[in-house]
């Protein structure tokens, strides 16, 4: 028999075995999250900067591959931010535009078709968050691997152009608003101080919209029966076709389908365990509904307003974002609070927000189809660089009378109507494949309502090129260009749909086998 003194002996020899067997373990894997810091891809988050979803489950459950948690409040809150950040592309003051020219000119009857277009982007931005969460690389990077060179440049390229598209709308948007309130204030390098707090100043923002519009709402008393009848029985006359094309159009920004896929990696999710995914996709199609019923009630409110106010009067065919505070003013008045203050508010607080939102797209874009490696200011600077400064060049121009803004305003939307394809096809392509998503792949009844839903956005936009170019082109020569650029246009096109069926190349398949083994080290 031992002694006791022996026993103990061989208790602390025990513990001192299990130590200098962690502690090299611990400095190894240090050792290895340094390196791939140092020479992995350029990436959205760095772990670091991910919040960690703390579970209220034992650490028997934490560990399982398979255990997929109950519904928590808790988790709800900790996975809320991402879908409020990408709602906002919902409420930029392009799409505000819409939906006062919507209500002053076609009245209640486009509601219905403003719901499900809303509904039709919930659909795509959750196939947006499903390829970044299943994947864990946003679909920038995703394309990078799984096109040749010389597409995804071509990819690059029109994802900055509908980036600098939507920059110019927000800037002037910011601008008339300043020139309303004498006043404006800038957000500046804002995700140094976390991802929780610039999701908070979103969530600021936001409020403040939807409290401006509600208040408009309420001064002017819209009809309650005609707001409800323009929801629910579809309408639609020959007279507002263009209208219903700008609603449907304004729904899909093909920066924000690149910008979803990214924002969703803020969190700290193991791809390798299938029920922490799938986790992560409930939570996030419930914040994302939640955010995106917000942005639909403030375009209801901005809507309802202006077909109260302006719906079969004179002004109704000339109003727009430049003028719409002087209409309301002299259609409502001063009262306790001017409506004139109120709207010029909210119109602040939309282009404010889809600036910041647009240099967060920029950074992940260029980063993702260049695989940047920089550091996070530097990167800032370049990317903001090569948006804004057309954009301000763009604005200085334009910006001398509401004529030229109108045009300037109707160019930029038919801009970012192009580019919708190159970023709904990609997104269709990898989400459906299993060599990319895995047992997350989407399936074949959805990925046919994926696609007659892209195919639906995209045959309306291109009514809106058609119509467009058949009024404002004129000239031999300005009609030959356009027409050899739309071969080229609808080749490229015909090229990225021919790409569906294809398998990733081992690049892909390669960096996302290293991307899981890191995430799940």
């Amino acid at each position: 028999m031992s002694s006791p003194s022996g026993g103990e002996d061989s208790k602390d020899d025990e513990k001192d075995e299990e130590s200098n067997r962690l502690l090299p373990l611990s400095s190894s894997s240090q050792s290895q999250s340094l390196q791939s810091e140092d020479y992995s891809d350029e990436v959205a988050f760095e772990a670091r900067e991910k919040i960690v979803i703390v579970d209220v489950e034992g650490p028997d459950s934490i560990d399982a591959v398979d255990y997929v948690p109950p519904f928590s409040w808790r988790k709800l809150w900790l996975f809320t931010g991402p879908g409020f950040l990408m709602s906002i592309a919902f409420l930029d003051p392009g799409n505000l535009e819409g939906d006062l020219q919507a209500g002053a000119i076609a009245g209640y009857s486009l509601l219905w078709l403003l719901l499900w277009a809303t509904v039709m982007g919930l659909l795509i931005q959750m196939l947006s968050a499903r390829v970044g969460v299943a994947t864990g690389r946003h679909l920038a990077e995703l394309c990078r691997d799984e096109y040749s060179n010389w597409a995804r440049y071509i990819l690059w390229f029109m994802a900055e152009v509908a980036l600098i598209g939507a920059d110019i709308q927000e800037v002037i948007g910011s601008a008339i608003a300043i020139q309303i309130l004498s006043n404006g204030f800038m957000f500046l390098f804002l995700e140094n101080y976390g991802v929780r707090k610039l999701e908070g100043i979103f969530a600021v923002l936001i409020a403040t919209m939807a409290l401006s519009f509600a208040w408009m709402c309420g001064d002017t008393k819209p009809s309650g029966k005609e707001l409800l009848k323009g929801i629910l029985i579809p309408r639609l006359g020959s007279k507002t076709i263009r209208q219903a094309v700008g609603v449907v159009g304004c729904v899909i920004m093909p920066h924000n389908v690149f910008l979803h896929s990214a924002l969703v990696q803020s969190r700290k999710i193991d791809p390798q365990k299938k029920a922490r995914v799938q986790e992560a996709l409930t939570y996030y199609s419930i914040e994302s509904s939640v955010a995106l019923f917000v942005s639909f009630m403030i375009n209801l409110f901005v809507t309802t307003v202006f077909a109260k106010g302006f719906y079969g009067t004179p002004q109704a065919s000339s109003i727009g974002l430049v003028n719409a505070g002087q209409y309301l003013e002299e259609k409502y008045g001063g009262g306790l609070f001017p409506i004139l203050y109120i709207w010029g508010i909210g119109l602040l607080a939309a282009g404010q927000s889809s600036t910041i939102t647009g240099t967060y797209a920029g950074q992940f874009i260029m980063g993702g189809f260049l695989n940047l490696r920089l550091k996070k200011w530097m990167r800032a600077l370049i990317t903001r660089s090569f948006a804004i400064i057309p954009t301000i060049i763009v604005a200085i121009i334009f910006n001398t009378s509401e004529a030229s803004l109108d045009i300037l305003n109707e160019w930029l939307n038919v801009l970012q109507s192009m580019q919708i394809p190159f970023a709904l096809i990609p997104l269709l392509t990898l989400v459906a494949k299993e060599q990319v998503m895995g047992v997350f792949k989407i399936g074949p009844v959805l990925e046919r309502v994926a696609w007659t839903i892209a195919v639906l956005v995209i045959l309306i936009n291109g009514y809106l090129l058609i119509d467009f170019f058949i009024s404002e082109v004129k000239g031999l020569l300005f009609g030959f260009l356009i027409g050899s650029g739309t071969v080229a246009y609808v080749s490229f096109i015909i090229y990225l749909v021919s790409r569906c069926g294809t398998s990733p190349s081992n690049g892909l398949s390669l960096e996302l086998s290293g991307r899981i083994t890191r995430n799940g080290n």
